[in-house]
């Protein structure tokens, strides 16, 4: 009765959301001409006239390049958002890499705090006009035993994930426990600043944060150095937290307004629009779904109420179910938030035409080879592709070539 239910609420939603359903809604789902789509980077269409302003000054936020008297560094990984956020427009992925590292002591996962935490900051501002001190990029120091990398992911679309229920990832994990399939995803529970409450996990690698305005703060400090009302602690060099003495910035760097602007550029930033559906990448999206990749990469989801016209109760096909998995061998060992070392949250693969390289570490140089990396809970899927036979291999990748 339960599928039945949510069935009902499905065609319902395609029936009543009208044109913004169209606008997110692959050609191959639906009839006629479809209206004009938002390009990457490009804001939702039916904006009211203060969210689309919103959405400008959050740009230019977002592609400012900081400098020393707006509180970048002293250890920052990019000068602007822009900087690793460009594959297909401004909020796009990147080949930029991250890394992150950690050990293992007495069986349990050390951030390595005292170092500086298990994020490496590989910029610094240098020496300083007026001071003797000079401050150094960070470095992995020798007692980390656990080095991995993280691709910057794309921004597009987030908002609406922003907008979809905790309840709704819930019981996405619950129906997905009920397969008893081997592929049931998790949900991770954190921290939110601005309530203190323990809610869903829905962005980063390993769904650490919980809203477009926490990603916001976090990327602030944690990849330009810039502190802010939910992080107001500026990183210590390498764990050095004397260093901070020679800091030319010390006071807050950011009242709000900027964190506050670049959630709202990211929340008003529209999904991709789907790409050119073949008859090839209408098979594939059979094949994808008989070989269970769908077990996963969930093609629609809703979002929740809100007062965005674009974002209030929409279907929209991220492929992704936004959920933690076990990925085995894939796993970064890196522990970060509720999620564990092998524990990767599923990656949406909108836009997938536009990206270079794959997987959470950037590895893959091609779908097919990200395909072929997939491990844990992946691997039954990954295993079921590698005996299809080519054509309908090239079916399938014609179809993610369409997203």
């Amino acid at each position: 009765m339960r599928n039945v239910a949510v069935l009902a609420i499905i065609i319902f939603s395609a029936l009543s959301e009208g044109w913004v359903y169209a606008q997110t809604t692959p050609p191959s789902r639906r009839r006629g001409a479809p209206p004009p789509q938002p390009a990457f980077g490009d804001s939702y269409r039916g904006l009211t006239a203060d969210q689309n302003k919103a959405f400008a000054d959050g740009r230019t936020e977002f592609t400012d390049v900081e400098n020393l008297d707006d509180g970048l560094g002293p250890v920052f990984n990019g000068r602007s958002c822009a900087e690793c956020h460009t594959a297909g427009g401004i909020g796009g992925a990147s080949n930029r890499l991250v890394t992150r590292i950690g050990r293992i002591t007495n069986g349990t996962f050390d951030p390595l705090t005292s170092y500086g935490g298990s994020l490496l900051q590989d910029h610094a501002i240098g020496p300083v006009d007026g001071s003797p001190h000079q401050f150094l990029a960070e470095t992995a120091p020798p007692v980390a035993t656990i080095v991995a990398h993280r691709r910057t992911t794309a921004l597009f679309g987030l908002g609406l994930v922003d907008a979809t229920p905790d309840a709704t990832f819930i019981a996405l994990a619950q129906d997905e426990a009920q397969r008893r399939d081997g592929t049931a995803g998790r949900v991770a529970m954190v921290q939110d600043l601005t309530t203190g409450a323990r809610v869903v996990g829905k962005f980063g690698w390993k769904n650490q944060v919980p809203t477009l305005f926490q990603f916001s703060g976090d990327a602030y400090l944690n990849e330009m150095g810039i502190t802010n009302p939910l992080f107001t602690a500026e990183n210590c060099p390498n764990g050095n937290c004397s260093e901070l003495s020679f800091n030319p910035m010390p006071a807050l760097n950011d009242t709000g307004n900027g964190i506050r602007a670049l959630a709202d550029f990211m929340t008003y930033l529209a999904p991709p629009a789907r790409g050119n559906v073949t008859p090839d990448a209408a098979d594939g999206e059979r094949i994808f779904e008989q070989a269970g990749c769908g077990a996963c990469h969930t093609a629609t989801l809703h979002s929740g109420a809100s007062p965005v016209p674009a974002l209030d109760r929409q279907a929209y096909h991220p492929y992704s179910d936004f959920l933690l998995h076990d990925m085995g061998a894939l796993g970064d060992g890196i522990v970060q938030g509720d999620a564990g070392a092998r524990e990767i949250r599923t990656a949406p693969l909108w836009g997938l035409r536009v990206v270079t390289a794959f997987l959470h570490d950037g590895r893959a140089t091609t779908i097919e080879q990200a395909i072929l990396g997939h491990d844990g809970q992946g691997r039954a899927a990954r295993d079921r592709y590698t005996h299809l036979p080519a054509d309908a291999k090239a079916k399938l990748r014609a179809f993610l070539m369409s997203l």
